[in-house]
Formats: structure tokens, C-alpha cells, sequence
């Protein structure tokens, strides 16, 4: 009877992921076809309400080089920006997911054309005892080299980043498809800087350590300052100070248009908005998702200020030996199947560059409408504050981060953790929510595999959100705990 059971699970779990796929790949394939005709739409409504024929990553390459001076070189998924001046050579570091995104169709064909090509010549070869791979060896060997590649559109992107004739060109803030409001645009009127919640000792008490928090995607300060902030004890708050900043590009943080929010980019205002004005010497990071892959790059940047690390599901997938990295990860992340649910608005969001953006032209321009009508449902029960950290946002920030930091650091996150755990001796924590869909446990576990010291609980019944919310209380109990074993067993670094 056992046995049967066991049979009729196998048979009916094999029919669903058939299923599953066969329904992925028509919906896909669909949606392939719908952002080619949105490029076209999104091309000609900027054209005609902001005067511009905005260039995007699916258009057709036309020059190499333009009169903003700068130059995409890209060599083995290895992307960069070169940007020239007459006083300097700037290089920031992009993913090449932006612009090399296979309809599914093409996936599917071209995987059959290879299989079948293999086949034909793994027979040929048996045959002719081997020549063939002899030969096709002899000429990799003469032929193979290292080339660069130019993708003009990027370049073209680019152009209002660099001065030409010694005037910046407008950008109109907001653009039109992003939302006016008040709350989403009022860091225009204020200082470059990201926005910062502190808490810093009331009264003529001196904080003794400080505290940084990062958000995770589509999220803002108020993930960490509406659950653990309040839940912290009198005595935690007397001793530390705490940042929670918004990351660029959310929250009430600058969104410019013409930022391409590179890892650079991202940590310089880190640095420009919390570390140099606070003169921040020594530190305690707690991250969340995308946020720790910032907080790796900033603990080994900072090797000798960082006092612990904490990582709320880190997302960090091993790349196998031989596979391109960030097209390896874009596809762990983005599977590009209709279930789970999450697995098919996080493949939208991934691969669709102008259905992403209508999602953002339906949800976040319209944010105050949402709110509203779940305000309406809820009788006001819902708990606002995720619903600006998500709805507060624009299309550019949120389509380049995700590329540029979730799979553009695919190929760096190996050698961050590496400096962690042979550069740094500062106590490494991670949290992660048994029923997390957006992030897989078993990237928790990967991190360990690579800081053995890394100390990793799994929160049963919790998910990529209710880690912290809905658990607050004892997550604030916790990262005390941490703060106190990290100061008490001199675990920091000297500078």
C-alpha cells in the first residue's frame, strides 16, 4: 500500500513539473512577443511627452563609440564602462543580463540545434576513431582568443552621464511613467545624499558602537525602523546608533534617471551618507537579501571597521565550473515558470524590461490608490509601512539593481566571502525563514559552506518577509545578543 502511495506521488508530481513547463513555455513565449510590441509603445510615448527617443537594452547596436565618450567592453560575461575625460578614466562594472536576454524561443531552438549537433558529431568522431575532435581541438588551440565586444545601445544610455560641452543635459524628474507625489519626490528638493533614519543616545549620552541596516529589494528604512527599531531595549539604545538608510534609487532616497545603480554606485553613497558625515570608525552590519550582498562588499571594503555581520536570507548561489555567472544566477533567480507564484513575478520582473515597466507604471504611479483600497479592505489592519517600501520606487532603479547587483556581483560574491573568512575575524550570522519562496534555504547553507564559522538559523513557519515581521521582538533580542559576543570577545579587526 505504501509502495502505491509513494508510485502515485512520483506520477503525479512528474505531471506537474510537465505541466508546469508546458504552460511556462507558452505564457513565456507570449510574453516574449508582448515586450517587443511595449518597446515600441514605451519608444514612441517618450518620444512624444518628453521630446526624447529613449534608447533600452533590446534596441539594435549602430556605433561603437559616441560623442559622450563612453564604451561598453564586455569579455566573458565580465562587463564594464569606459568612460573617457580629458582628466580621467572611470570604470564602473555592469551585468551583461541587461542586454543579452534570450527570448524562450530561441532558447529552446538553439538547445535543439546544439544537442543535435553534438550527436552528429560524437557519431562522425566515433567513426573516423577521432579525427574530427582532434582536429576541432588542433583549431581551438591556433583560434581562440580574447575579444571584447562594443554594445552601443548601453553606450547610448550612457550619454547623460558624462558632461558634453560642458553642460549636463535635463532629465526630467520624475519621467512620466513615475510617480509625482510628494513623499516619492521629495528627495529633488533636498541634498545627493540617501535618506538616513538614526537613533542616536538622547540627553548628553555618547553611543559606544554603531549599527548599519540594509533593506533588501523594492523595500526601504521602514523594514527595520517599524519592527526592530521600537523593540530594542533601553540599554541597546543608549549604547549604539543606529542607521537605516534607503537604498539609492528607493524609499526617499535620490531615484536619478540617468544612474545605471552599479555596486559602486550603491556603496559610494552608503559611504557618502552614513560612514564619512557620522565618522562611523567601527560597525555592526545587519543585511536583508539583496542588502547583504552590499553589506559583503562593504565589510570586505571596510575590513578593519567591521564588528559583525548578520545576513537575513543571503542570496548567493554557487556558480558551477564553467557556467557563464550572471546568466547562471539570473536564471536561479528567475526560472521563467508560472509556478510558484513568486517564481513567475520575479521572471517578469527579471526578463522583461518593458513589462517590468508597465508593472511599475500600473502599481507605483498609482501607489496612493493602492493604498488606499487595501487601507478599504483591511479596515486599516494592513501594515503600511511594507506597502511604501514597496510602491516606492522607479522602474530604473529597481530593473538595474536587480541586474547589476543580484546577478552582476554572481561572479565577485566567491571572492567576498573568501576576504570574510580569511581577511575579517568578525562574528558572521545568518537568519533565514524555513517557507522563504523568494530565496531558497539552501543559499543560507551555501554561505556557510564558505565561512565555516558562519553561525546559520533556520526560523520554521517564516518566510522571506516574516524573518522580522511578525517576529520582531525576539529578532531585536537576538541581534543584541550578537552586538554583545561580538564587543565582548574582541572579534574586530584593528584598522
Amino acid at each position: 500500500m505504501a509502495s502505491l502511495v509513494c508510485k502515485t506521488k512520483a506520477i503525479f508530481s512528474l505531471t506537474g513539473r510537465v505541466m508546469n513547463k508546458a504552460i511556462s513555455f507558452i505564457v513565456f513565449s507570449f510574453l516574449d512577443l508582448l515586450d517587443l510590441l511595449l518597446c515600441f509603445v514605451y519608444k514612441v510615448a517618450d518620444f512624444f511627452i518628453e521630446a526624447e527617443w529613449k534608447p533600452c537594452y533590446c534596441s539594435s547596436a549602430k556605433e561603437a563609440i559616441t560623442s559622450s565618450g563612453k564604451i561598453l567592453l564586455s569579455e566573458q560575461g565580465e562587463s564594464k564602462i569606459v568612460c573617457l575625460s580629458s582628466t580621467r578614466l572611470e570604470l564602473e562594472e555592469i551585468s551583461d543580463t541587461l542586454y543579452t536576454r534570450p527570448s524562450l524561443v530561441s532558447e529552446v531552438s538553439k538547445l535543439t540545434v546544439s544537442e543535435l549537433k553534438r550527436l552528429k558529431v560524437d557519431h562522425a568522431a566515433a567513426a573516423s576513431g577521432g579525427t574530427i575532435r582532434q582536429s576541432c581541438e588542433k583549431i581551438m588551440k591556433g583560434t581562440v582568443r580574447s575579444t571584447f565586444t562594443i554594445n552601443s545601445t548601453i553606450v547610448e544610455m550612457l550619454q547623460g552621464k558624462i558632461n558634453i560641452g560642458g553642460q549636463q543635459p535635463s532629465h526630467p524628474i520624475p519621467r512620466w511613467s513615475d510617480c509625482d507625489c510628494k513623499f516619492c519626490t521629495s528627495w529633488s528638493c533636498s541634498s545627493d545624499s540617501l535618506f538616513v533614519k538614526a537613533e542616536a543616545p538622547k540627553g548628553s549620552g555618547k553611543a559606544k558602537e554603531d549599527v548599519l541596516f540594509i533593506h533588501g529589494f523594492i523595500s526601504s528604512s521602514a523594514f527595520w525602523t517599524e519592527t526592530v527599531f521600537p523593540n530594542f531595549t533601553n540599554v541597546t539604545k543608549s549604547t549604539y546608533r543606529l542607521f537605516a538608510i534607503d537604498l539609492l534609487g528607493f524609499g526617499r532616497s535620490p531615484k536619478p534617471t540617468d544612474s545605471l545603480y552599479t555596486l559602486k554606485e550603491h556603496l559610494d553613497m552608503i559611504e557618502k551618507s552614513v560612514i564619512e558625515p557620522n565618522e562611523v570608525k567601527s560597525f555592526h552590519i545587519v543585511a536583508h537579501s539583496l542588502g547583504c550582498i552590499l553589506a559583503l562588499a562593504l565589510a570586505v571594503k571596510h575590513a578593519g571597521s567591521v564588528k559583525s555581520l548578520t545576513l537575513l536570507a543571503p542570496p548567493y548561489y554557487p556558480v558551477p565550473k564553467g557556467a557563464q555567472a550572471t546568466q547562471y544566477v539570473m536564471r536561479r533567480v528567475a526560472p521563467r515558470h508560472v509556478w510558484p507564484p513568486i517564481a513567475f513575478g520575479v521572471s517578469m520582473a527579471c526578463w522583461y524590461e518593458h513589462i517590468s515597466r508597465t508593472i511599475c507604471l500600473l502599481i507605483c504611479k498609482n501607489h496612493r490608490l493602492w493604498e488606499f483600497l487595501a487601507k478599504l479592505v483591511t479596515r486599516n489592519r494592513i501594515r503600511t509601512f511594507l506597502l511604501e517600501g514597496f510602491f516606492c520606487h522607479t522602474h530604473n532603479a529597481a530593473w538595474h539593481t536587480l541586474h547589476n547587483i543580484i546577478c552582476g556581483t554572481a561572479s565577485k560574491l566567491d571572492g567576498y566571502l573568501d576576504a570574510v573568512r580569511d581577511g575579517l575575524k568578525c562574528d558572521v550570522n545568518i537568519f533565514h525563514g524555513r517557507d522563504d519562496e523568494v530565496i531558497p534555504v539552501e543559499c543560507s547553507y551555501n554561505v556557510q559552506a564558505k565561512i565555516p564559522r558562519a553561525r546559520v538559523k533556520v526560523v520554521e513557519k517564516k518566510d522571506h518577509i516574516t524573518i522580522v515581521v511578525g517576529r520582531q521582538r525576539t529578532f531585536a533580542r537576538e541581534l543584541e545578543e550578537i552586538w554583545k559576543r561580538s564587543s565582548s570577545s574582541g572579534n574586530s579587526t584593528s584598522s
